[in-house]
């Protein structure tokens, strides 16, 4: 029992002192490793610093600890990286809850700043109404024009000459008028000799994309007819409105001359009178290529000679005046008569939202733009500018994705912005008008028409809509429904150049050759927008050498002047640029020796079933029908057109159309025809030139007496041989006589031209 008492003290000793020791442990934790018995010999050292700063101290593991102030003194243990750090998170978990917990209400904050900025711009509005000069119920970019040129002009032309007699230097005599300085100033700058600048070459655009290439007329003969079938389209009129092109690369729309301001008008910019020059701007699928037209200044106005003699200041000032007055108030009359009307009530009354979906239209935000005019035409479907807008979109984004879907839906919205009570004259004009434009390109040509009979009904004075009318009958083959608008234009305005140039060409279409011509050269002449085509001196050209006029070739050569021919003797309008052109060649060079070879050792094969072809049924040979002929007969039996079988043709010749089976060279050619041609004597067919220089043309011998059969291509004459073949390309002029006893026969075999790639032989459009 003793040994167990005297054990206890010992326990509770022992104890006692691992609870010291704990308590050691932790205090030399907290202050680095330092204990009582090492505090003096620490500060003895730090007392033997020479420079009187603190000794480091030294750790358990060897290394020393730089002392830094507030460390002996209990200052602060935590860094300022730690402080940033709570404040940092701090922050962040405040936007957390904010958000989180909804403490701000955004939207209302949102909603209130809209409610500001509209009552804002009403009461704006409101104040500077008395400033509208156009009668539009508001104040916009217009008006504020109309009023700084009135204060520019009103009492100002005295400041105004002061001004630019200062910016050159020179300053008024004492006593001396305006009308005197400006006098002097024009001496010194006449004594100086002008430095000319070239007049600068702006490149053309180039239509391009679906429906830019032309068409062909199915069930043509020979591809000459496309000529007299094909007809220009009426070029864009600028004076209307017409929906930017989001598409075209490095414009701003802003620049337009035919966009629409931020106040839903179109503004429009007074474009000077046209000239002969400026009449190349507009172009056609028939140029050869895009060739720079110099488009030439507005001539200057002279200047008003200055007043001399007696005339005080003060009157003259006072006339300056009333003429700068008077020609503000002309220019502001010229100025509402411009500018074009497209809200109505119910657009004005949304007028700023329809500016704001116009401007995401404008800077390419298509589908937002689409979703913002639809939300419009949902909410207001009385408003014809909402639908007009939805369908310019529509319009934009099928140009730039290629859909006939999407162009179908802007053609309907059109129709539909068209159709609304209470539209504006000026948007029911370009609604339609734009309507009739992609109907056409669509090829719905029947439906075009339409279009427009509708805007001439509503627009009975318009001329240009009457032109527009008139190429809509001709695009659907109605010569005579165009004869017949066409001649009431020139009723009322019979100097107009565009109507003069087509009913020109439907004369000649009549074989009228003669008759033609005055209305070919004086639309010519006239210079006016629709009349630079290459189509028109094509026929004019051709119509002068019918009746033995050489002027023919001043017109051919202004027509390659303009670009519209590779040369005088090259005048086909449909081309590949850049390809090798010369009027004769030899297999060799053409690449089909080939070809050339077996039509030459099987000349006797295709000419038997010719021949047997025409014992039997000579009904299968057509008459041509390109009105080519001067006089004689000419038919045709078709193989190939266009690339592709003609009905059961070859049922008649196997052979022949076996063997040719062998070359797509010749049977893929979709630019050309495979055919046999027979002329009878006394034929002779007129100069004529082939639509396309995609092709070469090869012709071989099969019945041929001599002499009297030859055909000139250029300025060089060949005859034809039996078995033999003769390669020409035709899109240069060339000519036929017949002038044998008996009849010719030769089978014509068109090719592609050697140069063009196996891509453009797939993609080319068919002639």
């Amino acid at each position: 029992m003793q040994r167990c008492a005297s054990s206890q003290p010992l326990v509770e000793e022992i104890q006692a002192e691992e609870e010291e020791e704990e308590e050691e442990q932790e205090v030399f934790q907290e202050t680095g490793g330092v204990n009582e018995e090492q505090v003096g010999p620490v500060e003895e050292a730090s007392a033997q610093e020479p420079d009187g700063r603190p000794a480091p101290v030294e750790h358990k593991n060897g290394k020393r600890a730089e002392a830094g102030p507030g460390v002996a003194d209990g200052g602060p243990r935590f860094s300022m990286f730690t402080w940033l750090m709570v404040v940092a998170l701090l922050g962040v978990w405040s936007s957390v809850a904010v958000f989180y917990f909804d403490i701000v209400d955004y939207d209302r904050v949102l909603a209130r700043a809209q409610e500001f900025r509209m009552n804002f711009s009403e009461v704006l509005q409101g104040k500077l109404a008395a400033y509208d000069t156009d009668g539009d119920g508001d104040f916009d970019v217009e008006d504020a024009k109309v009023l700084l040129d009135q204060r520019r002009f009103r009492g100002s032309s005295e400041r105004i000459r002061t001004e630019e007699e200062k910016k050159r230097g020179r300053r008024r005599a004492p006593g001396e008028t305006s009308g005197e300085a400006e006098t002097n100033q024009t001496k010194e700058k006449t004594s100086k000799p002008e430095v000319e600048t070239p007049t600068q070459r702006a490149p053309e655009p180039e239509e391009d994309g679906p429906g830019a290439e032309e068409t062909s007329v199915p069930g043509s003969q020979d591809v000459e007819s496309e000529i007299q079938a094909a007809v220009p389209l009426p070029p864009l009129d600028d004076s209307h409105f017409v929906p930017d092109d989001p598409t075209e690369p490095g414009q701003r729309y802003e620049e337009e001359p035919g966009s629409i301001d931020t106040t839903g008008v179109l503004v429009e910019e007074n474009q000077p009178e046209e000239t002969e020059g400026e009449s190349g701007r507009y172009q056609t699928s028939s140029k050869l290529s895009q060739e720079a037209e110099a488009e030439k200044p507005p001539k200057a106005e002279p200047e008003p000679e200055p007043q001399t003699g007696s005339t005080r200041p003060t009157e003259s000032r006072q006339a300056a005046d009333g003429a700068a007055e008077k020609t503000a108030e002309e220019q502001k009359e010229k100025l509402k008569k411009k500018k074009p009307k497209l809200l109505n009530k119910v657009d004005k009354s949304i007028k700023s939202e329809i500016d704001a979906a116009e401007r995401l239209r404008k800077k390419g935000n298509l589908d937002l733009a689409l979703k913002a005019f639809d939300s419009l035409v949902q909410q207001h479907p009385l408003s014809p500018r909402a639908r007009y807008g939805k369908a310019q979109v529509q319009d934009d984004l099928a140009e730039k994705l290629r859909s006939n879907d999407l162009l179908q839906s802007a053609i309907s919205m059109y129709g539909e912005a068209a159709e609304l009570p209470d539209v504006t004259s000026d948007l029911l004009r370009a609604a339609l008008k734009r309507r009739a434009e992609r109907q056409q390109f669509l090829g719905r040509m029947r439906g075009s028409l339409a279009t427009l009979q509708k805007l001439v009904d509503v627009f009975p004075d318009d001329v240009g809509l009457r032109n527009d009318l008139g190429v809509a009958h001709l695009l659907l083959g109605d010569n005579k429904g165009a004869k017949k608008v066409y001649e009431e234009v020139l009723a009322v305005a019979p100097s107009n150049g565009f109507a003069k140039v087509h009913y020109g060409f439907i004369l000649k279409a009549e074989n009228k050759i003669a008759e033609s011509i005055p209305y070919l050269r004086e639309g010519l002449e006239s210079g006016e927008p629709g009349t630079d085509d290459g189509r028109f001196y094509f026929h004019l050209g051709d119509a002068l050498q019918r009746v033995g006029d050489d002027s023919a070739y001043l017109w051919y050569e202004r027509g390659h002047q303009r670009g519209h021919f590779a040369s005088v003797w090259q005048r086909s309008l449909y081309n590949v640029e850049g390809l090798k052109a010369q009027p004769w060649w030899t297999p060799q060079e053409t690449g089909y020796a080939d070809l050339v070879r077996m039509l030459e050792r099987n000349w006797k094969t295709i000419r038997d079933e010719a021949l047997a072809v025409m014992d039997r049924s000579r009904g299968r040979f057509l008459p041509e029908e390109e009105n080519l002929r001067e006089k004689g007969e000419w038919g045709q039996y078709t193989l190939w057109q266009q690339g592709k079988r003609v009905g059961n043709a070859c049922q008649g010749v196997p052979k022949t159309c076996a063997l040719m089976e062998r070359f797509p060279e010749a049977t893929g050619c979709k630019r050309g025809q495979i055919k046999f041609s027979v002329m009878q004597p006394g034929t002779h067919v007129w100069p004529h030139t082939g639509p396309t220089n995609c092709r070469l043309r090869m012709h071989l011998g099969l019945v041929i007496p001599a002499p009297g059969c030859r055909i000139r291509c250029t300025d060089q004459t060949r005859e034809w041989e039996e078995g033999k073949v003769l390669i020409f390309d035709d899109s240069f002029e060339h000519e036929v006589w017949q002038e044998a006893n008996s009849y010719r026969l030769i089978f014509i075999v068109d090719v592609w031209h050697p140069e063009l790639s196996q891509y453009q032989r797939q993609t080319l459009s068919p002639i």
